[in-house]
């Protein structure tokens, strides 16, 4: 009985061996198929990252491209406000300009907005309406003397040399204050103004100790006006302009006293800063 039953265990053991071999080849196998399909799912994994990465990229491509595309928006705005267009051959003007003088047109009389044929008509229809409204030239005298007109979106007030100066001199006379301070009260009336001071002489010759010739005395009458201007009325330098004419601009010929005493005057030139102007008469008409 004992030599049956020492087969049948060693058979037993050995059928038990054979079947735990099976399994561990099998687990074997899901666990290098598990590995693999981890490595794949890494490897795959990695490519979703990198792709998601140029997606990010591109994104961040696309958000500089809008961002760049505004910014060029905004700055193309700003030039088209700062755009010129020509006016006559006297001025230019920005689009931000054009459309503040369109509503200061708003205020002018349409009879007399009914004359503008152009843009230049539009223009010296609204400087002259602005300039009437902010500047009080009543206190000036037209006469023979004084003359006062508005020409091409500029004030003109030409005055005799005899109220201002004695014959062949650039010494400003007293008498004339009064005069230079009633100007100076019209310069500092509008802000948005530049003025130049233009002196003109007839053509006859002149030199002696203190000028050279009617170019020398223009300019020297020029720059006298100009520096009681700043000096004595408080108009900041960087508004005013100093320009010698000589006896280049007669208003009439010098063939005759009365014709040569037109021709010597001081001529104090108004400009209006166009932006700056209409910027401001725009504020104060809808403040109205």
């Amino acid at each position: 009985m004992k030599k049956l039953f020492m087969p049948i265990a060693i058979l037993a053991i050995l059928t038990a061996s054979c079947v735990s071999k099976k399994k561990y080849v099998e687990l074997e196998t899901k666990y290098d198929n598990t590995i693999g399909n981890l490595q794949k799912t890494t490897i795959e994994k990695e490519k979703l990252e990198a792709r998601f990465a140029k997606i990010e990229e591109r994104v961040v491509t696309y958000n500089d491209k809008i961002n760049s595309l505004k910014s060029d928006n905004v700055s193309l705005k700003k030039q088209n406000d700062v755009k010129l267009d020509m006016v006559g051959k006297t001025a230019v003007i920005s689009n931000k300009t054009k459309e503040n003088m369109r509503k200061t047109l708003k205020k002018v009389d349409p009879a007399l907005l009914a004359e503008a044929k152009t843009l230049k008509d539009s223009l010296n229809i609204a400087v002259s309406y602005g300039l009437k409204k902010s500047m009080d030239t009543s206190d000036l005298t037209n006469s023979d003397d004084i003359d006062i007109h508005i020409d091409q979106t500029v004030v003109m007030i030409s005055v005799s040399d005899k109220l201002l100066f004695n014959t062949a001199s650039y010494n400003v006379k007293k008498g004339a204050y009064p005069l230079l301070e009633k100007l100076a009260n019209i310069i500092k009336s509008e802000p948005s103004m530049d003025v130049m001071i233009e002196g003109h002489t007839d053509s006859r010759t002149i030199s002696n100790a203190m000028v050279q010739d009617n170019w020398d005395l223009s300019v020297k009458r020029a720059t006298s006006i100009i520096r009681l201007l700043e000096n004595k009325y408080n108009i900041e330098g960087k508004r005013l302009i100093a320009s010698g004419r000589g006896s280049t601009m007669p208003l009439v010929e010098n063939n005759s006293k009365e014709n040569r005493a037109r021709n010597r005057r001081t001529r104090i030139v108004i400009l209006p800063n166009l932006d700056k102007f209409f910027a401001l008469l725009s504020d104060e008409d809808f403040k109205d």
